[in-house]
């Protein structure tokens, strides 16, 4: 008897998933994520906003790009959900604006690793960030308190630093400004 044939998921399946999940199809696989947790998501709202301020609207730093906090990007057949996003002004699609999500992929990505999304988050989504060639890669583990910042080199993933703990980091493709890890982890407990 042959194997029945598996339906591939669908953009409605990602609008029908229960509110309190992240939903994404990852290489023809849907994946639901519980929201972030509290260390995952002070994480990635601190660096947010430190990437907003000085990139975005130009305080204490250049400018020059637009970042956007877990946006949705379909990219081919993949719906997928950073962390953070960010694009070039003058690459950022300004003819999406209506839209929920976005089709043109970003220039840089960040990805705040959790016990449910690192696995997805490190072999699924780098092959697809690979493949749409999003240029930098931010891995950010607020457990270990780390930062890996990945640059695309051909279809292939170069290590350029990792960086940990209460570094000053100026790391590709936000040199300009020193981004300080220790603010983005939770105090430890007693």
């Amino acid at each position: 008897m042959a194997d029945p044939v598996r339906k591939l998921p669908t953009y409605q399946d990602v609008l029908d998933a229960p509110p309190h999940m992240v939903a994404e199809i990852l290489l023809g696989e849907l994946h639901l994520s519980p929201r972030p947790a509290r260390r995952h998501g002070r994480a990635a709202s601190i660096l947010g906003m430190d990437l907003g301020s000085a990139f975005e609207r130009g305080r204490g730093g250049p400018g020059g790009w637009v970042i956007f906090y877990e946006p949705e990007l379909h990219l081919g057949s993949d719906i997928v959900v950073p962390d953070l996003g960010g694009w070039h002004k003058d690459r950022f699609p300004l003819a999406e604006s209506e839209e929920a999500y976005f089709t043109t992929r970003p220039d840089f990505v960040c990805e705040v690793l959790s016990k449910s999304t690192a696995r997805y988050d490190r072999t699924d989504k780098l092959t697809i960030y690979a493949r749409e060639s999003i240029p930098f890669v931010w891995l950010v583990d607020p457990l270990l308190r780390t930062l890996e910042v990945l640059v695309l080199t051909g279809e292939r993933w170069i290590l350029h630093g990792t960086y940990r703990d209460d570094q000053i980091v100026h790391a590709p493709p936000f040199e300009a400004v020193g981004i300080e890890l220790g603010s983005l982890w939770l105090p430890e407990t007693p």
